[in-house]
């Protein structure tokens, strides 16, 4: 296996921070790219470089690629993880809120894919693995502008695979079911947020209180089930186009491909019951 250099997203906690510690565990050399530089200093120990990064400031996704430049002149494989997701009835997120969701899910996501693939196109081989959700096929209930930007991501990734792939260079999407991270519980907390006070108090409310209770149950997969869909990105001969992982996820599509609209309108809304 070629032991290539790597800049992980979103590694300061959950399918990053993992993810970042199982590439490293497997010799290639990974920076670690988070807001909160200090949360990954574990990380440290087991050779992952920590860089500070906020993909919604543009001076500070040109610094993070330089350094990795700087330090590695190249850059083999990019894992765009960072994200986030505020739930609430479209009527009730801010334009404020939906356009911070965009740019940490999608724009954030997309400068650091153009920095990035001068320097692959370059050597003739380089992978961006992008990591989109379930969500990004199916609605949720009062997923609004995550569902969206996840959507969107999804199309993004299509469009680039076709573009690049005549430069070596592959893309990846990892697709995610319900993962139990803290992920869960902030949109929870964002859902409860959103939703006080308004016309949508009621089933939010019970929306939120069973996203609690999902994500702190045994129902659901871990973040290491994730952070190893993306080593296989990584180390893979042939990277595949999407990798669905997480119990339930397969399951999830396959009843959003079956059922007409209405139906699985009806059943996204009895999560809210």
């Amino acid at each position: 296996m070629n032991k290539r250099v790597i800049l992980i997203t979103g590694a300061s906690s959950g399918i990053g921070y993992e993810a970042a510690v199982l590439l490293s565990k497997q010799g290639h050399r990974v920076y670690g790219a988070a807001r909160r530089v200090e949360r990954m200093d574990p990380l440290r120990e087991l050779g992952v470089v920590p860089v500070k990064l906020d993909v919604t400031d543009d001076a500070s996704i040109v610094a993070c690629v330089e350094t990795v430049i700087c330090n590695e002149g190249r850059i083999d494989i990019l894992v765009n993880n960072a994200g986030y997701g505020y739930l609430g009835a479209i009527e009730n997120v801010t334009m404020a809120e939906a356009r911070r969701q965009m740019e940490v899910n999608l724009f954030g996501l997309a400068r650091l894919t153009q920095l990035v693939l001068p320097y692959m196109r370059k050597q003739h081989f380089g992978r961006i693995i992008n990591t989109s959700s379930v969500a990004g096929k199916c609605v949720i209930l009062f997923g609004g502008w995550y569902n969206i930007s996840k959507f969107s991501v999804e199309a993004f990734s299509d469009a680039l695979r076709m573009e690049v792939r005549p430069f070596g260079i592959d893309v990846s999407i990892i697709e995610p079911g319900a993962i139990k991270t803290n992920w869960g519980l902030i949109a929870a907390d964002n859902l409860q947020t959103s939703s006080r006070g308004t016309a949508y108090e009621t089933v939010g409310l019970k929306m939120a209180s069973f996203m609690r209770r999902l994500y702190t149950g045994n129902l659901i997969s871990g973040s290491g089930a994730v952070a190893k869909a993306i080593t296989r990105a990584a180390n893979a001969r042939c990277p595949r186009a999407r990798y669905r992982v997480g119990r339930g996820a397969r399951a999830m599509l396959f009843l959003h491909a079956l059922l007409p609209a209405r139906c699985w309108d009806f059943f996204a809304r009895m999560t809210g019951k």
